[in-house]
């Protein structure tokens, strides 16, 4: 899939209409570097792509971002966009050289009420929420929940800090490795089934975890099993005991009644406390995670951001950003280990009332012993049978707890052993499309820097990792710049080889951070020879001087004339 255009509108008026070519397209700005001492470099560049990467699923929020201060917004750009009917039409083909073929066209604006919300494909109207699925099925004809649209094409637009510093390590920060997995696998072909349902296993693995974690405090399973060898044996005697005493018919029925009461209490008791003990469990993970949740002064690390930007001037992230977007996924957390609270809280309620119903019982059966009158001996055996039972009902408790905690982590870990032995299975069919992955990548590297990068699979600890191999082991910003690009063309080589679905297209920013040599090698022969898009938003006077700009510029700005005009 290519791009074809990208439309602004306000209002049905036309803004910029940018047509996409095969090969090269620069977004260019042509700001002087003395105009850049007077008037800053706020032109609109990067928002061009961060416009396309919208009509594909982002929350926008980087289009109106202050490049320079990066923890306020650019105000008058956020009021154009949200005060206005602007709206960004972006349109997809399958070639561009054949009107016939099928297109996609994406439309979406900035306005926040549901009322006057545009987000359209194809002219039907799509649910924000429903946005990624339906883009996931239409461009890679998948419906699995894992990994998501955004995180399949996070390597197809490079415009903020992870993807601009990481070839592959294309996600958040906090991204964990079973995502990473199921992404890596969706690149080359494979669609893990079983993806979302491992990541839910290895969350309710860590809650059992947290569970016997407490348990062991009190006492290990060996000590509860022998503890009530222990137990049943003075009650064995204790019984025998009692038996020798002639006691009446009814005596003996509440006796025994009463001792079976008590017991239900303690094994109630024992099962409140269990649940109480998961309750606590869960609201405690919603506390941890509620601490995670950054609430830092950001004013404190304005110094700290300004003091980076000067070392790293390509940060495109804000640090309230990336705190949203953390807290965003505690919450989806939060929500997950939460959910089973209400059932928890209304068999809490139910045990209290059997626990109430049952200490009345026991206070009628004391009154009518006492009153039947007992020998001092028998008293005696019964107050040690009572406190047998007790503490055989609280060992029982803790021993059911143990087994059935034993069994679920089991299950868990089977069930986690079954997928990971189907996801190894899948080992060879891997190794194979890497192999001829690498026959491009390996190819394209060389072409580029006279030395062959070679990509490799590798089964950690927590699921499968990709890397990358060069002689050199820290490459610079620039080198780095090169081997993204190299990864990034290799792949759209090795899709239309094998037959996967895949952009055609890759946005970069920063691309003037790479040696001249890689540039022009890019610019003028090797992108040529991908079936490809590479758009590019670069600062004209960065760009080596044997560069014909004019040939390649899809969109001109400057401080005179921005990307919105305004």
């Amino acid at each position: 899939m290519f791009l074809k255009t990208l439309l602004i509108e306000n209002n049905g008026s036309i803004i910029r209409k940018i047509r996409f070519n095969k090969g090269v397209n620069l977004i260019v700005d042509e700001t002087s570097q003395e105009e850049k001492k007077t008037s800053g470099n706020n032109v609109g560049k990067t928002t061009a792509l961060r416009l396309i990467d919208y009509c594909l699923g982002s929350d926008g929020k980087n289009i109106y971002t202050d490049p320079e201060f990066k923890k306020k917004t650019n105000q008058v750009v956020e009021n154009f966009l949200k005060e206005n009917n602007i709206i960004i039409t972006l349109t997809l083909s399958t070639d561009l050289n054949n009107e016939d073929e099928r297109e996609i066209v994406i439309r979406r604006n900035f306005f926040m009420d549901k009322k006057n919300t545009i987000l359209e494909v194809n002219g039907e109207k799509i649910a924000k929420k429903d946005l990624q699925s339906h883009l996931k099925k239409i461009f890679f004809n998948s419906s699995a929940v894992k990994p998501t649209f955004r995180q399949i094409i996070s390597k197809n637009i490079r415009d903020d800090k992870a993807r601009l510093t990481n070839t592959i390590k294309v996600l958040h920060p906090t991204t964990k490795s079973e995502e990473y997995e199921a992404l890596y696998f969706f690149w080359f072909g494979i669609d893990l089934d079983s993806a979302e349902e491992k990541q839910k296993l290895l969350a309710q693995k860590t809650i059992e975890e947290n569970l016997q974690k407490r348990l062991k405090k009190d006492s290990s399973i060996s000590q509860v099993i022998q503890s009530l060898i222990v137990i049943n044996d003075n009650i064995k005697n204790l019984e025998e005991s009692k038996a020798n005493f002639n006691i009446n018919e009814n005596y003996e029925y509440e006796i025994n009644r009463l001792n079976e009461v008590k017991l239900n209490i303690n094994r109630s008791n024992t099962e409140l406390s269990r649940l109480t003990l998961r309750k606590d469990l869960i609201e405690e993970s919603v506390s941890e995670l509620n601490e995670e949740f950054a609430n830092i002064d950001v004013e404190k690390i304005d110094k700290l951001y300004k003091e980076a930007k000067a070392l790293m001037p390509f940060l495109q992230k804000t640090f309230e950003e990336t705190l949203k977007f953390h807290n965003g996924m505690l919450e989806e957390k939060k929500k997950f280990i939460s959910s089973d609270l209400p059932e928890l809280n209304l068999k809490i309620e139910t045990i209290n009332a059997q626990i109430d119903k049952l200490l009345k019982e026991e206070s009628l059966l004391t009154s009518s012993l006492i009153k039947s009158g007992k020998l001092e001996d028998l008293q005696d055996i019964i107050y040690s049978l009572n406190n047998a039972y007790e503490q055989k009902g609280a060992l029982e408790e803790q021993k059911r707890l143990w087994e059935k905690s034993n069994d679920t982590l089991e299950k868990i870990v089977n069930k986690l052993d079954e997928i990971d032995n189907d996801i190894h299975s899948l080992n060879d069919k891997l190794q194979e499309k890497i192999a001829i992955f690498n026959k491009y990548f390996s190819k394209m590297s060389e072409r580029l820097y006279g030395e062959k990068f070679v990509l490799s699979a590798d089964i950690g600890e927590k699921g499968y990792e990709l890397n990358i191999t060069s002689l050199f082991n820290n490459p610079g910003t620039g080198r780095k710049k090169g081997e993204m690009a190299a990864f990034d063309l290799a792949y759209i080589q090795f899709a239309d080889a094998v037959d996967i679905d895949c952009l055609h297209f890759v946005l970069q920013d920063q691309i003037e951070n790479t040696h001249d040599n890689q540039i022009t090698s890019l610019f003028t022969d090797i992108v040529k020879s991908v079936n490809c898009q590479y758009i590019l938003s670069v600062l004209k006077d960065k760009l080596p001087s044997d560069i014909n700009i004019d040939e390649l510029e899809v969109l001109k700005l400057s401080q005179h004339d921005k990307l919105f005009r305004i």
